[in-house]
């Protein structure tokens, strides 16, 4: 049972629409928050506050490039799984879901 409850959480963690497209956009790429605002289409405050709560539950991980803080997913799964419903609600293929609209 300890297994569904860690896989709950999980789908729990992308249970919001922008942490769902944060997850999307960092396993194509890594980005600052700055980039990252621009390609899920939020605010860079929105987005900070979502990839505080995505680092805090071991989805994301951050690392210093200069003044800038550069984030990347830590399992790549994750964005799949979150792909993969994604195309199932659409109906067709994503070509580059950091592009869909927020």
């Amino acid at each position: 049972m300890r297994a569904f409850g860690l896989a709950a959480e999980a789908f729990g963690l992308l249970a919001s629409p922008l942490r769902l497209h944060i997850i999307l956009a960092l396993a194509e790429r890594e980005s600052d928050v700055s980039q990252l605002a621009l390609r899920v289409g939020a605010t860079p405050q929105a987005v900070s506050q979502h990839l505080a709560k995505l680092k805090l539950a071991g989805a994301v991980r951050v690392r210093s490039e200069g003044r800038y803080h550069v984030y990347q997913a830590i399992d790549p799964q994750l964005g799949v799984v979150a792909r993969m419903m994604l195309e199932r609600v659409m109906g067709e293929p994503l070509d580059d879901a950091a592009s869909l609209p927020a």
